[in-house]
């Protein structure tokens, strides 16, 4: 049978975190509007198995899955090799995963962990597809943050949270990507890609619940039933990366698909310009 709705036939859409959660329901959204829909995830079981009920759900056979690991930046770069080889266009990025650690761990790369997923991943991403989006414009990114943003706090010269709790490093790593945001504007002015952030709201997902205890599992499950549904938490990235009424909107941070103030802080393009010029030197671009 046809789609229905084909109002993002024609565009490359890419989303991180795709097999699950919020960044699930976004790509079986796009999927339904005709996109080609390029899903980006972790587990090769559990991406092919969301991968075919996607393709079910929207009776749209253009949906691709990708492997990576995102604390790994060698994995983002051979990712970015991979989605080159196959597509020469790049309509939409939504960096949409994320993660929560109880406790400090670091990354194969020797980097803090909640940081390293949650802000640099979608850091060296984004920057690796800019030539693509640019030559693909007009084109959108899609930087998924949280209100929790809003407690945090950069520490220039603590960025890998030597002295981790693990809040302070999630709400530290938010804060980061409406930063990134802001800077990126800058950089894209005159390039026809636009660059938001977005709220998703308290959503009921599988956020912090690798790698840890079955105590701690089964309280973030109690806390998680009270949020929304993923298909509610990824109503604005959908609306960012699809409606024509945002188009030519850049640099703004959303919550329920309406532009809202984020923290004061995030608007110190100091603040900014030094978090993105540390963050170039610890992905090396």
């Amino acid at each position: 049978m046809p789609i229905v709705n084909s109002s993002m036939q024609g565009k490359i859409c890419m989303v991180t975190g795709a097999n699950s959660g919020i960044g699930k329901a976004t790509a079986l959204a796009l999927a339904q509007m005709g996109a080609t829909v390029v899903m980006v995830c972790r587990d090769r079981t559990r991406g092919e198995e969301a991968r075919s009920e996607i393709i079910t759900k929207s009776r749209n056979n253009t949906v691709d899955l990708l492997l990576a690991d995102l604390s790994s930046q060698q994995s983002i770069r051979q990712l970015v090799a991979n989605f080159q080889h196959h597509y020469t266009h790049l309509h939409v990025l939504i960096n949409n995963a994320g993660a929560a650690f109880i406790g400090r761990r670091e990354t194969v790369d020797g980097l803090e962990m909640t940081f390293a997923v949650n802000y640099l991943a979608p850091f060296l991403l984004t920057n690796m597809l800019l030539d693509v989006l640019k030559a693909s414009a007009p084109a959108r990114i899609i930087n998924v943050s949280s209100n929790s943003h809003e407690a945090g706090y950069i520490q220039l010269d603590d960025l890998q949270a030597q002295h981790h709790r693990s809040m302070r490093a999630y709400e530290q790593s938010k804060l980061a990507v409406v930063l990134f945001t802001y800077e990126l504007v800058r950089k894209l002015q005159g390039t026809g890609v636009t660059a938001n952030c977005l709220h998703p709201g308290f959503v009921a997902t599988h956020i912090g619940q690798r790698d840890v205890g079955s105590a701690v599992r089964l309280l973030v499950k109690v806390i998680g039933s009270f949020g929304t549904s993923p298909q509610k938490g990824a109503k604005t990235s959908i609306y960012l990366a699809s409606s024509p009424e945002v188009e030519a909107v850049t640099g703004k941070y959303f919550v329920k698909s309406i532009p809202r103030r984020s923290a004061a802080i995030s608007y110190d393009e100091s603040l900014q310009r030094q978090l993105w010029e540390q963050s170039a030197k610890l992905v090396n671009v």
